[in-house]
């Protein structure tokens, strides 16, 4: 007999409580019903119910093999309804939300998306501030930084870490920071969202953690600003790796304190749910794991 029916058959006996109520439910005979559950019993040489007159119960083993057996058709299923899903045309609105500082390398990923799944129609806002995914109805955030919600899902994109960088002029003005205590001694340009605040973090050589308090005269939720005036010589940034490796690149900033390098963060695929992602959100995700991991250049 056929295992996943016999598995299907089981089940029902199980959950109505009897045979002829499981018959009824599946629209098969009584003996039917019997000889599958005899054929898993047979397969595994245990029983798996206590029969009487009046009903039936799972002994010890038959408790547990329900449990699995349960489980895996239900994984079953959703395989089915994942695989259903994905061979139709996704469509609807796909409204996300992202850290500014991505966005230029998002938009090629969103106008690719967008030319494979015509049908679908974009909601797609920037921003520093926090927002309630639920409340607001996003299907989607991307996120420089860790999410400070737990209940959310998500999906690691790619690794990433700051750069500490000035002008070559700057470099040649001023005494260079060697550690990071040394980093006391300059105008340090803040990004307001900083996740340890007011304490730059790096790792030597071994990956031992350092941190120093830093202090400077801008503090600002923008980090393109924070490239303006690191670019004309205000003082030194730790600055994103995608927002200045053009400019590292070009000669146009220097990087600092080489013995040293930035903590490691991640860009993230947030959700709001794992059991009932939807399609367009999925297939997403999935293009963006794609490009960015081709364009890590960026995100030393």
């Amino acid at each position: 007999m056929d295992r996943l029916t016999s598995l299907t058959v089981f089940g029902r006996v199980v959950e109505c409580g009897g045979f002829s109520a499981a018959a009824r439910r599946l629209n098969m005979s009584v003996t039917m019903v019997g000889n599958h559950v005899q054929s898993l019993e047979d397969r595994l040489g245990v029983r798996l119910l206590n029969r009487t007159t009046r009903k039936v119960s799972l002994t010890e083993t038959g408790k547990y093999y329900y449990e699995r057996s349960a489980q895996i058709l239900a994984d079953l299923d959703e395989a089915d309804r994942t695989a259903g899903a994905l061979s139709t045309m996704p469509r609807g609105t796909l409204k996300i939300y992202t850290a500014s500082a991505i966005v230029r390398f998002l938009l090629p990923v969103i106008n690719e998306f967008m030319t494979l799944y015509p049908a679908i129609s974009l909601d797609f806002s920037a921003g520093e501030r926090s927002i309630d995914m639920v409340e607001e109805g996003y299907d989607l955030m991307i996120r420089t930084l860790p999410a400070q919600e737990s209940t959310l899902i998500s999906r690691k994109l790619t690794p990433w870490r700051h750069m500490l960088v000035c002008t070559p002029e700057y470099r040649d003005s001023h005494e260079m920071p060697k550690v990071p205590a040394d980093l006391a001694a300059h105008n340090c340009l803040q990004y307001a969202y900083f996740p340890f605040g007011d304490e730059w973090r790096f790792e030597d050589a071994e990956g031992r953690q350092e941190g120093v308090k830093v202090s400077g005269n801008v503090m600002t939720n923008s980090a393109e600003t924070l490239r303006y005036l690191v670019e004309n010589g205000r003082g030194i940034f730790l600055a994103p790796s995608f927002i200045v490796f053009e400019d590292v690149a070009a000669g146009r900033l220097v990087r600092m304190m080489p013995d040293y390098q930035a903590v490691e963060f991640t860009i993230s695929a947030i959700y709001p749910n794992r059991s009932h992602l939807p399609t367009k959100v999925r297939l997403f995700i999935d293009l963006l794991a794609e490009r960015f991991a081709e364009h890590r250049k960026w995100m030393v």
